[in-house]
């Protein structure tokens, strides 16, 4: 239990720095540039404690709900001192303000990826893209024995290699490491196109791998078992059934050294960004699912979930040793709320860079119509869009929040 309470913290004390550092991004560039940053807080609500440096407040407020950079005059709208008025943020050109407003999502994605750069190093990064590598060679090729349904889902056990089974992958002589070029002459992009095209064979087989950039030929006497049998079609569930194997398990995490890591952290990177946009996509659709789990019915793990049930599931698997996936999810939060603030949208990030990009395009094409350049856009215009927004987003964290204390999501 200490563990779990401690891993809550420390997941908590994770994200506060994130939110931390993205603001700080927002205050450092602004002023940079020469703008007046009046005021830095982490929370909301009360305040709690504050200093002064120079011209600006530093300080937390009693809510850790995210933190605020006050910069004078991030619209003409805003009410500005004559002290603040020639360095309003209003007045700067564009591609500074754009700078200003991104520097908090770009300081996140670099966060995000120190993190995975991390798991590459110690923990390893898990191998989401099915890559075709050998990380056991088991002493034979095991048989399944079905266990029972769970969850409307068929359950198996391994049984142990009993003496004299067949185990065609140790005795052809393959290794962890080797990756899977084709079998029986068919091409293996993927683990799981291995495994069905073994599960599909019998007797004498040519297996084709990569060791360490070089092509050998392994000719494995595939054995028939009753094993789990894998699906062409993804959305069909695995089976007990007889099949072919050849005693051989995935690498499940790849683990690099200080330079090799940036590839691999890079290319982590690119799969999670992928998934982070679809899972934004998706966020409209999984709202029946969060409403239902807070009425009692069964929590996905594919529901979205707040800063509260990260923290949660960073609890549990701190209890239970497993830090790949406390690294995981504190990237996936990092991309996740990067993402977010880059929708052209009021008062996200991405809406302040919208109007400032429109205003650059809109005083262009007056230009070249040999007009003067317009003014500042009207935000009291766009008060209801922004009203919507904010209302939109309130409800669906107070959503993810309520699901995430009433029936979270355990690891």
């Amino acid at each position: 239990m200490l563990a779990f309470i401690g891993g809550i913290v420390l997941f908590a004390l994770c994200i506060g720095l994130s939110v931390a550092l993205h603001e700080a991004g927002h205050m450092f560039t602004a002023k940079a540039f020469g703008m007046r940053v009046r005021r830095y807080f982490i929370g909301f609500g009360p305040k709690l404690w504050s200093f002064r440096r120079g011209e600006t407040e530093y300080g937390l407020k009693a809510i850790p709900a995210g933190g605020f950079c006050d910069i004078a005059g991030m619209t003409a709208l805003d009410e500005v001192t004559e002290e603040e008025k020639p360095r309003a943020m209003w007045r700067f050109a564009v591609w500074k303000r754009v700078v200003v407003m991104i520097a908090g999502v770009v300081t996140q994605f670099v966060l995000g990826f120190l993190v995975v750069y991390l798991m590459a190093v110690t923990t390893g990064v898990p191998n989401v893209l099915d890559k075709p590598y050998i990380g056991k060679v088991a002493d034979c090729a095991q048989t399944a024995k079905f266990a029972g349904h769970k969850d409307g889902k068929q359950q198996w056990k391994y049984l142990p290699c009993a003496p004299g089974a067949p185990a065609p992958a140790k005795q052809a002589g393959l290794r962890e490491g080797d990756r899977i070029v084709s079998v029986a002459g068919k091409p293996t992009k993927t683990w799981s196109q291995a495994v069905l095209t073994i599960q599909a064979q019998r007797g004498s087989t040519p297996i084709v791998v990569d060791r360490d950039g070089r092509t050998l030929t392994l000719r494995m006497d595939v054995a028939e078992v009753t094993g789990v049998k894998q699906s062409a079609n993804p959305k069909q569930a695995p089976s007990i059934g007889e099949i072919g194997a050849i005693g051989a398990g995935a690498e499940s995490t790849f683990t690099y050294n200080p330079v090799t890591a940036f590839a691999g952290a890079g290319e982590f990177t690119g799969v999670m960004f992928a998934n982070v946009w679809e899972g934004i996509k998706r966020l409209p659709e999984k709202v029946p699912a969060l409403i239902s789990a807070i009425g009692g019915g069964d929590r996905g793990a594919d529901t979205p979930i707040s800063v509260v049930g990260a923290s949660i599931i960073g609890g549990d698997a701190v209890e239970q040793g497993s830090w790949v996936l406390f690294l995981y999810l504190l990237a996936a939060l990092n991309f996740f709320m990067g993402a977010m603030n880059l929708l052209p949208l009021l008062p996200l990030d991405g809406g302040h860079v919208a109007i400032a990009v429109y205003e650059r395009i809109r005083n262009w094409l007056r230009k070249l119509r040999g007009l003067a350049p317009g003014g500042p856009v009207d935000y009291t215009k766009l008060s209801g869009v922004t009203m919507v927004v904010v209302l939109i987003g309130g409800a669906f964290m107070l959503l993810t929040i309520t699901a995430d204390i009433v029936n979270p999501i355990r690891f």
